[in-house]
């Protein structure tokens, strides 16, 4: 499925739209790309900008165009919305994003009705759920990044931790993107034991020693992106590269299993909401959902996320 032309829109050219198109362009897994931007000279000079690389990368179409060009687009990558301001709540933030969300995509989703829809822009989960329900799409096209970044970030902390490469790693964030997530410890293995047993037997550390370093780990990951904002104003290379993850396994239909903000009806305690969850995906977008065994304990601290989340829903009136 590689080899065949692929159509890709990107809706935002910020900092994360833009580096998700220049990613894209390097990865040789589309043949066409298309951006679209309110401020469409934003848009064009991104597009002319990668399209200059073409002596240097797989052939592929780069350019800029409007809402109606997505149409028979394979994957549209929604970047679209405002950044949080100092001074702004992250409720506010969701506000104004879900405006903007519901006066563009149910005339995106008439353009291309068949196209497979990533939701990027935050907040994710609360976009993820707008999105399914403003524009009538099915839900399983609808797929929210959700918790894949988190649980890169989480991989690389425990990888370093643990000494080895990060492929070496399995683990996953659930909930909802951000600080109201969590991680089961009971889920993440390292060259193929758990995290118990690889600190035990190979690293030799106790397991109160381990408990303490697992919450610097998750205090780490939680963090690290306000860290990079700091330092930067913006995170964008390690979702970019987490987008393109999710767009190589969409696109070769291999039934990979990824944390992904979903539409829920009873999994994990969640009902009539979108969060992280692991998420089997194939060529026709999410094939199903995935309960992994968790302990007792995490089930009660994922129940809390949850719980948090459906008050976000609740507080801005969107079911």
């Amino acid at each position: 499925m590689l080899n065949e032309k692929r159509k890709i829109a990107v809706l935002g050219t910020g900092n994360v739209g833009a580096t998700i198109a220049y990613s894209l362009a390097f990865s040789g897994i589309c043949s066409e790309i298309v951006l679209v931007d309110v401020n469409k000279a934003k848009a064009e000079g991104e597009a002319m900008d990668i399209s200059q690389c073409a002596a240097c990368i797989p052939s592929v179409k780069v350019w800029a165009g409007e809402y109606a060009d997505v149409k028979d687009s394979d994957i549209i990558v929604v970047t679209f919305g405002i950044g949080r301001k100092p001074d702004q709540t992250r409720l506010d933030l969701a506000k104004v994003n879900v405006g903007i969300l519901k006066s563009v995509m149910p005339e995106v989703a008439k353009i291309a009705p068949y196209a497979l829809y990533i939701i990027v822009s935050n907040p994710v989960d609360v976009l993820t759920y707008a999105t399914i329900k403003c524009t009538g799409l099915p839900a399983n096209r609808v797929i929210g990044t959700g918790t894949l970044l988190d649980s890169n970030r989480l991989i690389k902390y425990v990888a370093d931790y643990c000494k080895v490469d990060a492929h070496n790693v399995t683990a996953y964030v659930l909930g909802e993107h951000g600080d109201a997530c969590m991680t089961p410890w009971s889920l993440c293995s390292v060259a193929g034991l758990s995290i118990e047993n690889y600190a035990e037997k190979v690293m030799k550390v106790s397991a109160k020693e381990l408990d303490a370093e697992l919450d610097n780990i998750y205090s780490e990951m939680v963090r690290s992106g306000s860290l990079v904002i700091k330092a930067k104003g913006a995170t964008y290379y390690a979702i970019a590269a987490s987008v393109v993850q999710l767009i190589k396994a969409l696109l070769s239909d291999t039934d990979s299993l990824m944390p992904l903000s979903a539409m829920l009806h009873g999994e994990y305690g969640a009902n009539d909401l979108c969060m992280g969850v692991p998420c089997i995906v194939c060529g026709s977008g999410i094939k199903k959902t995935v309960e992994l065994p968790i302990t007792e304990k995490e089930q009660e601290l994922l129940s809390e996320k949850i719980k948090s989340l459906n008050a976000t829903y609740d507080a801005l009136e969107i079911r």
